[in-house]
């Protein structure tokens, strides 16, 4: 579903959005209409997991630039851990029940990031897309306010 506004609004600061997977985009759509509708720019960054780190690191400027990230990904949930040793600014790790194996309907990828050795990461609960765009868009608001 899409969320719709009655006008279009100035939308402030940046937030990016990144997955490890195409299969993780559902939720991570989620996360960017939440923060685009309570007033937040968002950066797409799509399909970007470990598995192919090279994807990763090219989008590496444009994931520094934000005043936060959302991380989304499933199977072992590492895409957090190393954008979080990659930025200074806060991650918001969302797990996500998608993957085969032993991933557990998203358990896995939530333990990975919950023990994540990096600092600045928060984790939501599983799939939980809103929860991580509107905790983002309130940091995303904090960072706006504070270049004033």
């Amino acid at each position: 579903h899409i969320l719709k506004q009655e006008k279009e609004k100035d939308h402030i600061g940046c937030i990016a959005v990144c997955t490890g997977g195409t299969a993780d985009i559902s939720v991570a759509e989620e996360a960017a209409q939440t923060a685009e509708y309570f007033g937040s720019h968002v950066e797409r960054i799509y399909d970007v997991g470990v598995s192919g780190i090279h994807r990763l690191l090219s989008q590496e400027g444009r994931i520094r630039k934000a005043s936060c990230v959302i991380a989304v990904a499933g199977m072992e949930g590492a895409l957090a851990s190393v954008i979080g040793g990659l930025v200074r600014n806060p991650v918001i790790a969302v797990p996500t029940s998608v993957g085969y194996g032993a991933s557990f309907h998203g358990l896995s990828a939530l333990l990975t990031m919950i023990n994540s050795c990096a600092n600045g990461i928060v984790t939501v609960n599983i799939d939980n897309g809103f929860g991580a765009g509107y905790v983002a868009t309130q940091i995303n608001r904090l960072a706006e306010r504070g270049k004033v």
